[in-house]
């Protein structure tokens, strides 16, 4: 997954306001199995019609999915290797191409921003921080790398790329989201140049040593949801 560098604005988290944002809690759902990615965006876009409505609670909806290429709004053709290999699909996000699969964690946030601040460059921002936070606590330092879009490690001599983010933001109400590489099949992602970026490899928690990275990295993404929570409040200026 990844983003409109347009909207890729790295500033620092704004002060936290007042506890209000915890007072209504997203639906925290968790799906066992592969979920087929075109089932998955059109569940994804009724609940997003359905939070823009009032009808149903906000979202954080964790699942994994079959092997798959997607392509978002500046996917370059000449970046997909083997259109064969797996299927390929259109996201509706912005960005570039990028893999799914098992052993990868996938998230889609839908939050309504009309309630928690409008201002898409600081959800990217604070989704980012909130995927760092989590990486944290499994021991693994993870940082924003200026002009490239993703979550990224020390691998070597170099970075890598363990997670990407990718939104969308529908009348303030956002879509898709983030995956980080658990322990997916790193060699799937050599049938795209992932993200754009061709210089740079991913990497995995299991490549990087986290035992039990699934449980311990949805673990830890929960006991931060609070503070990325409060991290989308803003303090307005006078």
């Amino acid at each position: 997954m990844q983003f409109d560098p347009a909207l890729d604005h790295r500033g620092s988290i704004a002060p936290m306001g007042s506890m209000a944002a915890l007072d209504d809690i997203p639906e925290w759902r968790l799906d066992p199995g592969l979920t087929r990615y075109p089932e998955a965006l059109a569940e994804m876009e009724q609940r997003v019609e359905a939070i823009q409505e009032g009808r149903e609670p906000e979202l954080v909806w964790l699942l994994e999915h079959p092997p798959l290429y997607t392509a978002g709004t500046s996917a370059d053709a000449a970046e997909l290797f083997n259109p064969r290999r797996f299927p390929v699909y259109e996201a509706g996000r912005g960005g570039r191409y990028t893999y799914h699969g098992p052993g990868q964690r996938v998230g889609y946030v839908l939050l309504d921003l009309n309630r928690r601040g409008r201002d898409v460059r600081h959800y990217v921002h604070s989704l980012e921080g909130w995927l760092i936070g989590a990486l944290g606590r499994l021991g693994v330092e993870a940082w924003r790398a200026p002009g490239r879009i993703g979550i990224w490690v020390a691998k070597g001599n170099t970075e890598a790329k363990v997670g990407a983010i990718g939104v969308r933001v529908r009348r303030w109400v956002t879509m898709h989201g983030f995956s980080i590489n658990v322990s997916p099949e790193l060699s799937h992602f050599s049938g795209i140049v992932p993200c754009g970026l061709a210089e740079f490899p991913v990497t995995s928690l299991d490549e990087l040593g986290v035992s039990e990275g699934q449980e311990r990295f949805d673990l830890a993404l929960r006991q931060g949801l609070g503070g990325f929570l409060l991290a989308l409040e803003r303090v307005e200026k006078a």
